[in-house]
């Protein structure tokens, strides 16, 4: 468990500073400052930094980050949103912590080995998905959960993104700015009922494109560890 801080590129040193600044500044312009929202989003972009790396802190802090989303999603009865983080990633985010720590490439960097998922292993995951995504409509319909099919299309992509996370591949990446986008709408359609929703789509805007480069790191280490 090795300081992930150390391993921090002049790069990514630059893209956590920018990404944590324009979350403030994007706090700050709305009017209020939300000390929940603005605290998970500076947790969960330092997660992101460190998942580029393949650095085991990522999908610690992500654990952290479940809690404080579910309970920012519950304010605004995104039970989707609430249910999703709270019994379905942060599961899999500890989980995640396992499986990265037995499967650490170097131990002395902490960096974990990316897998490569078979044909076999791709349709389980499309199938759980699917059960996982029928289960959650069912749900979230009987608790009349607000813009009920981009909150089940979240479920969809969430479950690929932390999935993949726990299996080490490096389309994890892809399946968080897949979810990105979702988050993205539902915001600003909550945004629209309650403008102090406006820095959550800020803060997920960021996530995007950490999360496009995390994929970018990941493919290239995965092309020289074959």
């Amino acid at each position: 468990m090795n300081n992930p801080f150390k391993r921090m590129t002049k790069r990514e040193w630059a893209l956590w500073f920018v990404s944590i600044a324009i979350v403030v500044m994007s706090n700050i312009m709305a009017g209020r400052v939300d000390a929940l929202t603005l605290t998970a989003t500076c947790i969960g972009v330092t997660s992101l930094i460190f998942a580029a790396q393949g650095n085991v802190w990522a999908p610690i802090l992500m654990t952290i980050f479940c809690i404080q989303y579910a309970i920012i999603s519950y304010r605004f009865r995104y039970w989707g949103e609430m249910f999703t983080y709270l019994f379905m990633s942060l599961p899999m985010s500890v989980w995640s912590i396992v499986t990265w720590l037995k499967n650490a490439r170097n131990s002395s960097d902490g960096t974990v080995e990316i897998r490569k998922i078979t044909r076999k292993g791709a349709g389980v995951l499309v199938l759980c998905n699917v059960a996982v995504t029928i289960a959650f409509y069912i749900l979230l319909k009987k608790l009349n959960t607000p813009n009920l099919i981009f909150s089940t299309i979240s479920v969809v992509t969430s479950f690929f993104a932390a999935s993949l996370t726990m299996l080490r591949s490096s389309y994890y990446a892809l399946g968080y700015a897949s979810n990105d986008i979702v988050l993205i709408i539902l915001w600003i359609l909550a945004s629209i009922k309650d403008p102090g929703y406006i820095p959550v789509v800020v803060n997920f805007l960021i996530f995007f494109l950490n999360d496009m480069y995390g994929f970018i790191c990941w493919k290239k280490r995965e092309t020289a560890q074959c």
